[in-house]
């Protein structure tokens, strides 16, 4: 080979050797930008509040999987291998639930009780498989953030100000144990006033109230309205808030005792259903009009009489099955007097970001600010013991106001 081939080979070859340098150095280069553009940005110090700034949690994402890191293997759960009665209700030992991009996790601190947890137990809403962990109310302290970066920089989720520490309520089916991982949107900031015990009694039957007053029938300043079992802890909230709007209230309860307590929550005529028509009462605090609304939570007990005491054009709000489910009814009932009946779930008026901000802020304005005081009849322990009878209180027609139970300390 001619020394003038060598030197163009050695040539060729030093070329391709500096261009691969060059792309190398580019590759460098861009990634050097991206990573500067990246913590630039400013989606975490812009909208959280000041104790969740960059200075202290400078990426949300590290931060998630360092907290994600110390939490325990196993929690603590009420839960059922099965429905049926009281019975079947036990605490277990369960793995760590899984977590989620898009999830917030939950130290739980305190469980409300609800009707819907006995609907659950007993079949009347079905579980997909079992052991299920009861339950859909809770309060507590957020330990660990969603890790999915589309959630970090949702505008929402940053106007919501989740923070690790912070307190929350939260809505989710299965959430009765020591841990909870939840949809970011199931969770809610609770107002810095607003304590977890508060919020655990609060949450589902204020959102309930406010959503049923505003959507599924507008109770107006004039209104009459007819809220059945009124002293129960739904019933009380509506109470104020029809009382609050300038509606004119008529509960019915069953005894002496829960009466008085709905009339010092905004009641104005309490009707005792054990002893007195209610049909008869309503149409006579009317003057035979009957009322604009019922908000009937009982269910199969009061369903047929409630079109008798509605006037022209009412709304029936069929609210719960306290008494058990309605039975199917021909929509012909309503052709008397233009009626219209509603079965309404507030899970499907709280759906989009924007529902459940309008909700959140407003349910907790109204507590903060006095209109909706939160009664808690009594506060169970968190035993499969504590649990069934906090259940058989609820159902027995024994309570006023909310049932807690609680979990842990924060």
């Amino acid at each position: 080979m001619s020394s003038t081939h060598s030197y163009c080979a050695i040539g060729r070859r030093y070329y391709m050797l500096l261009r691969s340098l060059s792309a190398s150095f580019r590759t460098h280069l861009r990634t050097r930008q991206i990573s500067h553009h990246l913590s630039a940005r400013p989606f975490a110090s812009a909208s959280f509040p000041p104790s969740s700034s960059p200075t202290t949690n400078s990426t949300p994402i590290s931060r998630s999987f360092t907290k994600m890191s110390g939490l325990p293997d196993t929690i603590e759960a009420i839960c059922i291998e099965k429905t049926g009665g009281f019975e079947v209700i036990e605490k277990k030992t369960l793995p760590f639930p899984k977590v989620d991009p898009g999830n917030v996790v939950v130290k739980v601190e305190y469980l409300g009780v609800n009707f819907i947890d006995t609907y659950y137990r007993q079949g009347l809403y079905p579980y997909k498989e079992f052991p299920a962990v009861l339950g859909k109310e809770t309060s507590g302290t957020i330990v660990a953030l969603p890790t999915d970066p589309n959630v970090l920089n949702n505008p929402d989720y940053i106007k919501a100000g989740y923070k690790v520490g912070g307190k929350v309520a939260c809505d989710w089916l299965g959430s009765h144990a020591t841990y909870a991982s939840i949809p970011w949107l199931k969770v809610y900031p609770i107002a810095h006033d607003v304590s977890t015990r508060v919020a655990a009694a609060g949450l589902l039957q204020a959102l309930t109230a406010v959503t049923f007053f505003e959507e599924a029938y507008e109770v107006k300043k004039g209104d009459i309205i007819l809220i059945h079992t009124v002293a129960g802890g739904l019933g009380l909230l509506m109470a104020q808030l029809a009382k609050h709007i300038g509606a004119t209230v008529i509960g019915t309860t069953s005894t002496k005792e829960k009466a008085e307590l709905a009339k010092a929550h905004g009641a104005d005529h309490v009707i005792l259903y054990p002893v007195e028509d209610t049909v008869a009462r309503v149409l006579e605090i009317t003057n035979g009009e009957g009322v604009h609304a019922v908000f009937d939570g009982v269910g199969k007990d009061t369903f047929d009489n409630n079109f008798k005491l509605l006037r022209r054009k009412g709304t029936l709000v069929s609210v719960g099955n306290a008494s058990g489910a309605v039975p199917p009814s021909p929509p012909i009932k309503l052709i008397e007097k233009n009626l219209k009946l509603l079965r309404p779930t507030m899970n499907n008026y709280v759906v989009t970001p924007e529902e459940v901000h309008y909700y959140n802020n407003k349910v907790w304005d109204l507590i903060s600010s006095g209109v909706l005081k939160i009664n808690i009849f009594k506060e169970y322990p968190f035993t499969a013991e504590g649990v069934q009878q906090a259940q058989k209180d609820l159902t027995g027609g024994k309570t006023t106001g909310k049932l807690i139970v609680k979990v842990q300390d924060a």
